[in-house]
C-alpha cells in the first residue's frame, strides 16, 4: 500500500514552495496541491514504500502499511523522529499499542568532522587512496603515450575477434 497524506493533518509545511516530503521523496512522487496547500502522493502505484516522507513529516500526517516483519496486518505504524532515535508507535487492530526505539546515528550529531587536508602527492599508499588501486605512479603515467587508434585497433581484435 502507498503512502497516504491525512489532509486534515498535513499543513503544507507551512505554505512553503516545497515540503518536506516533496524534497525527500527519492521517486519524486509527493507534489503539494497549490490551491489546497496540502501534498499529496501524485502516483501511488509507483510508490516505493520506503518510509522516507512518513518518517520526515513534521505533523506526522503521512501514513503507509507497516511492513510485516514488526506489524500485522491491518495495523498503523507512526514514526516519531528526534536528533538520535525514532520511536516507532504501531496500533494493532484488536487496539493495542506498543512502542519501540531505534538509533538513527552511533555518534552525536554535530561531532564528525570533514577531513581538512590534502593528501600527500608522492603517496599513492595514502589511506585516503585505498580503494584507488589501479592508481600508476606518476613516472609510469608520464612514461606511456595513450594513443586512442591504437587502443581501438586492440579492442577490435582482442575482444571482437575483428
Amino acid at each position: 500500500m502507498p503512502t497516504f497524506v491525512d489532509p486534515s493533518k498535513c499543513d503544507g509545511c507551512k505554505g512553503g514552495e516545497k515540503t518536506a516530503c516533496m524534497y525527500i521523496c527519492p521517486n519524486d512522487l509527493m507534489i503539494l496541491d497549490p490551491e489546497a496547500m496540502k501534498a499529496y502522493n501524485q502516483e501511488p502505484d509507483a510508490c516505493w514504500e520506503c518510509y522516507s516522507c512518513v518518517k520526515i513529516c513534521p505533523q506526522g500526517a503521512i501514513t503507509a502499511r507497516p511492513y510485516a516483519d514488526f506489524a500485522p496486518m491491518g495495523g498503523t505504524c507512526i514514526p516519531m523522529r528526534s536528533g538520535a532515535d525514532i520511536m516507532w508507535t504501531v496500533k494493532f487492530r484488536s487496539g493495542n499499542v506498543k512502542r519501540f526505539k531505534f538509533p538513527i546515528r552511533t555518534t552525536p550529531e554535530g561531532s564528525i568532522k570533514p577531513y581538512e587536508g590534502l593528501p600527500e602527492g608522492d603517496s599513492l599508499d595514502s589511506e585516503l587512496l585505498f580503494t584507488e588501486k589501479a592508481l600508476a605512479t606518476p613516472k609510469e603515467a608520464l612514461g606511456k603515450k595513450f594513443d586512442v587508434q591504437e587502443a581501438d585497433k586492440t579492442f577490435m581484435t582482442k575482444e571482437r575477434g575483428v
